[in-house]
């Protein structure tokens, strides 16, 4: 499917559902030497990848949210993330002056363990900060690590979402998999948090957790692809708890680093053939709830 192509199919989905656009809680922009390393990273398939990984959408910053704009993206996320100390304290000021300045980018930040984190991470919230990334596979830390115990509390009472990678999925992590971040959330049950990528290949496990606690969430983020599906597919028995999370299930993508076409991960939804009413919720009411888009 060509960007084309992905546009008139796009179009015609929304026309077909009644909605304003695609909001897209899983997107990534970042500072252009760190997206640059990110390929890099991916054309290299290295440990944490595992796989051939080509990326579709490799190109400037401004093509980039022109293609996410003509596909009919109507929001999206700006998700950072730090593998090291001292990188979140400099990574959201520049997500700030992307939202400042991208006004449908969601304002985004993230954290990473340590001293300072409480400090950095309430600084974002006061300055607007809608969502937060957490990804526990490449920062190789514990989420129950006692230093991030008042960044959680800081996020739960703020009540702002993180969309976090706890599963274990493309490869396994030191600290991946559902057992850490079931920790986390007996001690702060009211985390919102967004589990990226229906918790791969852990799906029945996470949705469990949701099952458990009424504010978590998950994306869509490259499940039921055909690339996804190839090597973690989602288990056919659980779709009735699909149906049964429909307001707790929130479209992501990847995008720019995904090796398919962007209307192919809408597409790998319609296949599921869950209903419209479930892809009006998925692709766009949730997360316009969620918020505050409506």
């Amino acid at each position: 499917m060509s960007a084309a192509d992905d546009t008139t199919y796009l179009s015609a989905l929304r026309d077909r559902l009644g909605l304003p656009g695609i909001i897209d809680v899983h997107t990534h922009f970042m500072p252009d030497q760190v997206m640059r390393k990110v390929w890099a990273y991916f054309d290299s398939a290295g440990p944490l990848i595992g796989r051939s990984w080509p990326i579709t959408y490799r190109a400037d910053e401004q093509v980039r949210l022109k293609t996410l704009r003509d596909f009919g993206v109507r929001a999206f996320t700006a998700l950072v993330y730090p593998h090291k100390p001292d990188m979140a304290a400099w990574l959201n000021p520049w997500t700030a002056d992307f939202a400042a300045r991208t006004p449908d980018c969601l304002h985004t930040a993230t954290f990473f363990p340590e001293p300072r984190a409480a400090s950095y991470v309430r600084e974002a919230v006061e300055h607007g900060a809608r969502v937060f990334k957490a990804h526990v596979q490449v920062g190789g830390y514990h989420p129950g690590d006692p230093l991030l115990d008042p960044v959680w509390g800081l996020l739960e009472d703020a009540r702002v979402p993180i969309v976090i990678h706890c599963g274990s999925g493309p490869a396994p992590g030191t600290h991946t998999g559902p057992e850490p971040i079931a920790g986390v959330l007996r001690r702060f049950p009211r985390l919102r948090l967004i589990v990226a990528h229906m918790g791969t290949p852990e799906y029945s496990e996470f949705l469990d957790l949701a099952e458990k606690y009424a504010d978590v969430r998950l994306d869509t983020t490259m499940v039921w692809t055909d690339f996804s599906e190839a090597d973690a597919p989602f288990p056919v028995h659980e779709h009735g708890r699909l149906r049964a999370f429909a307001d707790r299930i929130l479209f992501g993508s990847d995008f720019p680093n995904i090796p398919h076409p962007y209307g192919h991960s809408i597409e790998a939804l319609e296949r599921l053939d869950l209903g419209d009413d479930w892809l009006r919720q998925v692709c766009h009411h949730n997360a316009a709830a969620l918020f505050g888009l409506d």
